[in-house]
């Protein structure tokens, strides 16, 4: 789960950083512990207390590999493996085949962010409510078309590998249990009334979303059904237990035949907590985290996963089921994956990953202690691509966790992966209160601030050629896998929009274009609190730091380069900086990616001064030791004018 941007706005240790065991020390004491003084000159060393379990984990394990081992398989099973583990995890989690259907005649479920069969009451609802079952994707062009503001591919070449990957794999598993999958190129508003017409389907079933794009299309979807004349069948639709859901019946106009077309029945199941057990409306959602998780923990329950039988057929016959495409009939060129993390599309990829850092590798019981770490498939969890896609159901990771703490361990780590999966939840209710003013630029507070569009400051942030090592590590990293660590996101972000100036949409629209755990809830949530536009009134949260530990930050630095500001504040990203060095702290991570680096003393990585590019701006809110130059650091009522 480590990478969706549910995830952001964890603050991490930071604040135990300079933190001695008891009380808290003088300033000048913790500065000597800092300096090491058997040197002749003045050197800036972190203390080993500095070195967390995360980075530590993390640096023992890239240490460990040998150079050539670059590429990081997730999960880190073959083909046979996986199919194992999922067919294993299918059985736990499926019905017997007793179970009776109480429908007739033909319903298509229309598969959108939810490919996968376990824990899918969309297709289990259609399963039980017809005799013949019709699964269909649509691929829409306009999924693979521009961005809204600046132009990017809606969907870069490694998300749409992956996607082929999922498609690929839910084909085969709907073909284990009696289906297949119907796969059409075209608008879901022309291609799903074109397929009920042909086929005499009575509904489609299909999962709400919440953003307008997708809103928008399920309301073209609707009004196109009801314009398909069907026979007059009766259809005896009996949803035994299929609980509350999102049903979006078409409006006959007066005057009209009492004819009626399909009907488009939407299904709420994408969260862990369901929208109807909450313990207020969406349009009342806390606007502070905290105040949403809390009441939600004590108040409602994850319901359980949908046990769907193991053998869903018939499916109504066609001689065209379609194929799969590839990334060249999707206008894409093939990007190969040969260093970093390589994921695996598909449900069966995704059963196997939860298998793998659960139970196989037992990753669970330190999560809490390793999630920071950069460097590795194995310092978090990975979950996010998978739930992106609707892969992996966040209810049954629930059900995991749960069963992981019966059978081993309960303990913060446990805790902690629910307590993102709230996170996910939260972005996604978020986006029904607030609507399309998460994509404006002053966000759900309609914020007034001035923003930068500078194409070629742009360009270095998105290559990774900005000077500043901790960046340009993570945009390749970005780039040449589709994904990036929670602490980068929340680094480049905070650099983008604080220290370049930049309009926070530019880089929102270049995350939706790279990572494969694309979402739009998540990512321009996270996006508009990373630029202080979000819906929390308490702005800058993210790298909230005492303005002790912050001072403590600037005093050292001021003091190696003979400066006397000790009143002065250290800003996010410069803080950042120095927190790199506990995530990172021998410089692995940066070196992995920038092989330019790898030459230099492992103190230096971090700080390479001219061994490494120029630097395209200096920082506006803090400076670095041996960089080009000396830059001042700006004052709090400075930094807050620009906003």
């Amino acid at each position: 789960m480590r990478g969706e941007w549910g995830t952001w706005s964890e603050i991490g240790n930071g604040m135990a950083l300079f933190r001695s065991p008891g009380s808290p020390l003088p300033p000048s004491l913790r500065l000597r512990r800092l300096l090491n003084p058997s040197r002749s000159k003045l050197s800036f060393r972190f203390p080993t207390t500095m070195a967390s379990s995360s980075s530590a984990s993390a640096s023992e394990h890239a240490e460990s590999m040998p150079v050539s081992a670059k590429l990081f398989h997730v999960p880190a099973l073959n083909a046979h493996e996986m199919e194992q583990i999922a067919d294993k995890t299918m059985d736990r989690y499926s019905r017997s085949n007793d179970a009776k259907r109480k429908g007739r005649g033909t319903v298509i479920v229309w598969f959108r962010n939810d490919l996968r069969v376990l824990d899918n009451e969309v297709l289990f609802q259609a399963w039980s409510s017809s005799e013949l079952v019709l699964p269909v994707y649509c691929l829409d062009p306009r999924h693979f078309a521009a961005t809204h503001y600046f132009g990017f591919p809606k969907t870069g070449a490694l998300r749409a590998q992956f996607l082929i990957e999922c498609l690929e794999d839910l084909k085969r598993n709907l073909v284990k249990r009696g289906l297949d999958l119907l796969i059409r190129r075209g608008k879901p508003e022309e291609i799903l009334p074109s397929i009920a017409e042909t086929f005499g389907a009575h509904t489609v079933y299909a999962q709400k979303e919440t953003c307008s794009e997708e809103l928008g299309v399920e309301r073209r979807v609707r009004k196109g059904l009801w314009l398909v004349a069907l026979p007059s069948v009766s259809t005896s639709i009996e949803l035994s237990g299929a609980g509350p859901s999102i049903d979006a019946k078409p409006q006959q106009a007066s005057g009209t035949s009492s004819k009626k077309g399909p009907r488009l029945h939407l299904i709420w199941g994408s969260t862990m907590y369901h929208i109807d057990d909450l313990p207020f409306r969406t349009d009342h959602l806390p606007d502070v985290y905290t105040q949403f998780r809390k009441p939600v923990e004590s108040k409602c329950r994850v319901r359980d996963c949908i046990k769907a039988p193991k053998y869903l057929g018939p499916a109504p016959s066609t001689n065209d089921w379609g194929c799969v495409p590839t990334l060249k009939q999707l206008g894409l060129s093939l990007v190969q994956v040969k260093l970093g993390m390589k994921f695996s599309g598909g449900e069966n990829a995704a059963l196997s990953r939860v298998y793998e850092y659960f139970w196989k590798k037992d990753l669970l019981s330190t999560y809490k202690k390793t999630r920071n770490g950069m460097v590795g498939a194995d310092y978090s969890t990975k979950f996010s691509p998978w739930l992106a896609s609707g892969c992996l159901s966040p209810r049954l990771l629930c059900k995991e966790v749960k069963r992981y703490e019966k059978e081993r361990v309960a303990n913060d780590s446990t805790y902690w992966v629910l307590f993102e999966l709230i996170w996910r939840d939260y972005f996604r209710f978020l986006s029904i209160k607030y609507g399309n003013s998460i994509f404006h630029l002053g966000g759900p507070r309609k914020v007034k601030s001035s923003w930068s569009q500078d194409e070629k400051l742009f360009d270095c942030w998105k290559d990774g050629r900005t000077g500043y090592p901790l960046i340009d590590a993570n945009m390749k990293e970005l780039s040449t896998t589709g994904f990036m660590s929670n602490r980068g996101r929340q680094i480049v972000c905070s650099f983008l929009v604080r220290d370049m100036g930049l309009d926070w949409r530019m880089g929102a629209e270049w995350f939706e274009t790279c990572l494969l755990d694309y979402d739009p809830c998540s990512n321009y949530g996270n996006w508009t609190y990373g630029a202080g536009v979000g819906n929390d009134p308490r702005e800058d949260r993210y790298f909230s730091i005492p303005k002790q530990v912050r001072k403590l930050f600037f005093q050292v630095f001021a003091f190696l380069e003979g400066r006397n500001v000790l009143t002065e504040n250290v800003d996010s990203f410069s803080v950042s900086i120095l927190r790199a060095q506990t995530y990172d702290p021998e410089g692995e991570y940066v070196a992995f990616w920038l092989p330019q680096l790898r030459v230099l003393p492992r103190d230096k990585r971090h700080f390479p001064g001219r061994s490494y590019i120029q630097q395209i701006l200096p920082l506006k809110f803090g400076s670095v030791p041996g960089q080009h130059g000396t830059q001042a650091i700006s004052s709090d009522r400075q930094r807050k004018s620009r906003r």
